[in-house]
């Protein structure tokens, strides 16, 4: 059972010995965001009302700017923003106020155990919850999402654009069924004796077993979801701190067998009602086809697409020039008015 704060405890208490609803203390009050002036390095834990209860999640808030501000979402499910950190030696630097986010389960932020929590709809409202105690709003909210932080993108868009001045989906395609059939090409790229083997452990549902981690990682993450020789230190510690509970249950065992609850995830018809200024970003080496996200920029009213020749799945660290200046050139033109 989580255990609950004294101060909590002393407002429940105090609620239930009020003689009217109009008496009793307001959780609002106790989990409003205050200033008490000690400086935290932009670090706020954000409280999230969901149909369980209240938890926090981790934000990092750095710059000021009161025109551009923009939220990052990671991927995963249940990553972490460190693997996001490459921002900041870019955004800053541009003028453009950036804010880290850890989602609900991820390392930095509540992690409760509660099965219910880990739907799409549910993060969409989370991340609104978050734009509100940040006090975003149309006239400087951009939202940038890469991979699973790029399908929540699109699901926020998609129902919340009207609190959106931008919107950069990075390496996510469209719908689960056509990233499965992109993703069984790769597969047919490699060396029989690979797939053979890679297949015997799949077979026997031997995902978590060494050899098997070791073949994905060395013939398959090397190629496609990193291509820096050596990765960084941002990215391990993002692989390491995620949450394989909530990132099975929602992806499945492996990048080679989707089978959670996205299963079914497709936004293919839906992508058109996006109206606000919108850049996909693709790369050659991805794990999403490039192609299918120049498409996705296609179908939207105000749609642009970014591709990066040399890059991966994380093509904000292995084609860093090119997808980092495409990224800010899309902002810069956003708050001028071009786009």
């Amino acid at each position: 059972m989580r255990k609950i704060h004294l101060a909590l405890l002393c407002i429940l208490l105090a609620a239930l010995s009020c003689k009217s609803p109009s008496e009793a203390p307001s959780l609002d009050n106790y989990f409003a965001l205050k200033d008490s002036g000690v400086q935290s390095a932009g670090v706020r834990m954000i409280p999230i009302q969901t149909a369980v209860g209240i938890f926090k999640v981790w934000t990092k808030d750095i710059g000021n700017n009161p025109r551009i501000k923009v939220l990052l979402l990671h991927g995963g499910p249940a990553m972490t923003h460190e693997y996001m950190e490459c921002f900041e030696s870019f955004f800053p630097k541009e003028g453009f106020e950036m804010i880290e986010y850890d989602q609900l389960g991820s390392f930095y932020s509540d992690q409760p155990k509660d099965s219910s929590l880990w739907t799409t709809e549910r993060f969409v409202e989370e991340v609104e919850q978050v734009r509100k105690a940040l006090k975003l709003d149309k006239d400087n909210f951009y939202l940038l999402g890469n991979s699973w932080g790029g399908i929540l993108a699109m699901e926020y868009a998609l129902k919340y654009q009207q609190n959106l001045k931008g919107l950069i989906i990075c390496n996510m395609m469209a719908s689960i069924s056509s990233y499965e059939k992109y993703n069984a090409v790769l597969r047919t790229q490699m060396r029989k004796t690979l797939v053979d083997s890679l297949q015997a452990y799949e077979t026997l549902g031997k995902y978590k077993d060494s050899t098997y981690q070791s073949l994905v990682f060395n013939e398959y993450y090397t190629k496609h979801l990193c291509r820096l020789p050596e990765w960084p230190d941002a990215v391990m510690r993002a692989f390491k701190h995620v949450n394989e509970e909530i990132y099975v249950m929602m992806q499945g065992p492996s990048e080679f067998k989707t089978g959670g609850r996205l299963l079914t995830w497709d936004r293919t018809k839906e992508i058109k009602k996006i109206t606000v200024p919108a850049l996909t970003v693709g790369a050659k080496f991805d794990t999403m086809d490039p192609e299918h996200m120049k498409w996705m920029s296609e179908q939207m009213k105000n749609g642009y697409y970014l591709y990066c020749p040399n890059g991966s799945h994380l093509s904000m660290w292995d084609d860093q020039k090119i997808f980092m200046t495409g990224v800010i050139d899309f902002i810069h033109k956003v708050d001028s008015g071009k786009y």
